[in-house]
């Protein structure tokens, strides 16, 4: 059973989850914050963010899962990927598409007791969430369609909250959309010549690694800059920005690793941008505290 579950964990490398979830809780702290003290129900809140972890999980793991389902064709060629569960037959394909199921299911379900917004917006997220996995087949945009994926995340934080979106809530995931699309599309180099045999639309395939490179940078800046117009726009006070300066920081040292060695790309992406989400998070949670504190 142990062995059965970590070869479901490492198929849709449930530690990766962070990249995601931090955005997801900051959203949720800064729509906690700003719910009126009549409104506040300890228990009901509890409630609601029991959901969200749930809602959370189901929603990536249908994601990955389904994104690993039909790339198996791909992966089985790629010598970086065909060690992954779903290829070389630790998870058989009818494993795979009940496990889809099985998350699918749990995303709903969850955001069905979170609020009748969440519980509609759920179908048209599956949606995008699923057709991810075909956009790296005709278009290069595939890398923004994956930030677009996991932008999804901080609103449907706020709508689990306060069951509408905020403005602010559009900035942060609009920030979050550039930041994985100026990672993914560092990752991706990894593929290029791959990429280019197989005729996959990715952007490094297309247009070559100096092309990326700028285009990761340009979507790094404005990630930052639409996590300052967040920062802005929920009124943040000295530790937000502080956070986002330390943000902008972990990007810039992002780059720079990989544009010095793409043999740095690993860690670039699993640990600079890991840590990033939950650093941003810590100093917001920071913030609120502070404003509380001399409210």
């Amino acid at each position: 059973m142990f062995k059965r579950i970590k070869n479901f964990s490492e198929l849709v490398m449930f530690e990766h989850t962070v990249f995601s979830a931090a955005f997801s809780l900051m959203a949720i702290v800064i729509s906690l914050y700003e719910k009126s003290l009549d409104q506040w129900d300890f228990w009901e809140n509890f409630k609601l963010f029991l959901w969200c972890i749930v809602a959370l999980i189901g929603a990536r793991n249908f994601a990955m899962a389904f994104n690993r389902f039909c790339d198996r064709d791909i992966d089985f060629k790629n010598s970086r990927t065909k060690s992954r569960p779903s290829v070389d037959g630790r998870v058989g394909v009818v494993a795979q598409i009940v496990f889809c199921l099985i998350n699918a299911f749990l995303f709903v379900m969850a955001s069905y007791f979170i609020n009748t917004l969440a519980f509609f917006l759920s179908f048209v997220f599956l949606v995008i969430l699923a057709g991810y996995s075909y956009v790296k087949r005709f278009s290069v945009l595939a890398h923004y369609v994956l930030g677009v994926c996991l932008g999804l995340a901080p609103i449907s934080g706020a709508i689990a909250m306060l069951g509408m979106v905020p403005i602010w809530s559009i900035a942060l995931s609009l920030g979050v959309m550039f930041w994985v699309a100026g990672f993914d599309l560092l990752y991706s180099l990894q593929d290029l010549e791959f990429d280019k045999k197989e005729g996959l639309f990715s952007f490094p395939a297309k247009f070559g690694e100096k092309k990326t490179l700028v285009v990761s940078r340009i979507s790094h800046i404005l990630a930052v800059a639409f996590w300052l117009l967040f920062v802005l726009l929920c009124k943040g006070g000295f530790f937000a920005f502080v956070g986002l300066a330390i943000s902008a920081i972990m990007l810039v040292y992002e780059q720079y690793i990989v544009f010095k060695d793409f043999r740095n790309i690993p860690k670039a992406f699993f640990v600079t941008n890991g840590y990033l989400g939950f650093v941003f998070l810590g100093f917001m949670i920071l913030d609120v505290l502070a404003r509380m504190y001399y409210a």
